[in-house]
């Protein structure tokens, strides 16, 4: 019991912050690039704290990696470049639409192909088996989800342009510009999940090196940063390079040394720990629930992603971004939020029909 209740409280610690690690961008400066603020965020996120938690955690971590396969440290890096390209684009999504819709659209396609790329790639035989069938059952109602969430942006995008001080309808010139904007933000929000998804991927070929890891005498939330740390250094080859690209081409790099860059950097900071907590928190609760007869997965699964949905759309809403918008449109939202959650509890029930 007592392994139940520690494994809860760390997945809701890991999901407050893996919805709340956008909310510190909110509080840059309007006039902030883009690239300033999450390229530092980039290098906290992908090299500086795996540099200083792995070491502390993993025993022998230089040994564990000389021992890999050439294949298993290749194919990591490779999907964990694709990981970074989702967070970079996630990053993109929040600059775009919001912190709320940006989670819903991030979360739910990261939820469905998530669930069903592992599978397809190392699991076939159990796609035509129950748990199969109810996995695809889940992924449906989360796709569902999606859907729902993208059409809400939609509508919160025109209830605020008829809704606007102008009484006259917009230019043709001005409505091609603006109307555009939403949808692109709705296609990266989508994207952005798509890529993240490959985090698991990237989890399934890094097997190995968890495994060595523990046994080696690493306890299993420990050993998991191995194969995390290798996967985040794949991120920072395309995360980092991109936000490098951007602050050569917009010539940024001046903002570094500017007055008020401490917050920024702050800020970054912050998001940072925020982002890398959810995963510490996420093996803590994992450990603990798989003690608890492998509860790790069927439990553990359905309580991070479904508060981190919550969590991150509750900071979206507070923060204003639904200020003005028509109720049909927050009515969709709400909607999409709760198939997005009954999706992730029919993944749960299919996790448990797995192992059960």
């Amino acid at each position: 019991m007592e392994n139940l209740i520690l494994g809860g409280l760390f997945m809701l610690a890991g999901a407050i912050c893996g919805g709340s690690f956008g909310l510190p961008s909110k509080f840059a400066n309007k006039d902030t690039p883009w690239e300033v603020l999450w390229g530092p965020f980039f290098l906290f996120v992908t090299i500086v704290i795996p540099a200083i938690v792995a070491p502390l955690l993993v025993k022998d971590l230089g040994d564990i990696y000389s021992q890999m396969k050439t294949a298993t440290i290749v194919y990591t890096l490779a999907f964990g470049f694709l990981w970074g390209l989702g967070s970079m684009t996630l990053g993109m999504s929040f600059a775009f639409i919001g912190l709320s819709l940006a989670y819903a659209l991030n979360y739910g396609a990261q939820i469905v192909f998530g669930s069903m790329m592992p599978m397809l790639i190392f699991e076939r035989d159990k796609v035509l088996t129950t748990p199969g069938y109810v996995t695809m059952a889940g992924v449906a109602v989360c796709l569902i989800g999606v859907a729902v969430a993208g059409r809400a942006g939609i509508l919160k995008d025109r209830s605020l342009k008829s809704d606007g001080p102008v009484a006259e309808p917009d230019p043709p010139t001005d409505s091609a510009v603006k109307r555009p904007k939403i949808l692109i933000g709705l296609a990266i929000g989508v994207l952005s999940g798509v890529l993240c998804a490959c985090f698991s991927v990237a989890m399934g070929h890094a097997g190995p090196i968890g495994t060595k890891a523990i046994t080696v005498g690493n306890p299993q939330w420990a050993a998991a940063w191995a194969p995390v740390t290798m996967i985040l250094l794949g991120g920072a080859v395309s995360a980092c390079l991109y936000c490098i690209v951007q602050l050569t081409r917009n010539k940024t790099w001046g903002h570094f040394a500017r007055p008020g860059v401490g917050l920024v950097l702050l800020l970054a900071a912050a998001m940072a720990a925020l982002h890398n907590g959810a995963l510490f928190f996420l093996f803590l609760g994992m450990f603990r629930l798989d003690a608890e007869g492998g509860l790790g997965l069927p439990v553990g699964y359905p309580i991070f992603m479904s508060f981190a949905i919550i969590v991150g759309n509750v900071h979206g809403f507070r923060t204003g971004e639904w200020k003005g918008a028509s109720r049909q449109s927050v009515h969709w939202i709400v909607a999409g939020i709760a198939l997005l959650i009954a999706g992730v509890c029919v993944l749960g029930l299919a996790n448990w029909l797995s192992i059960k």
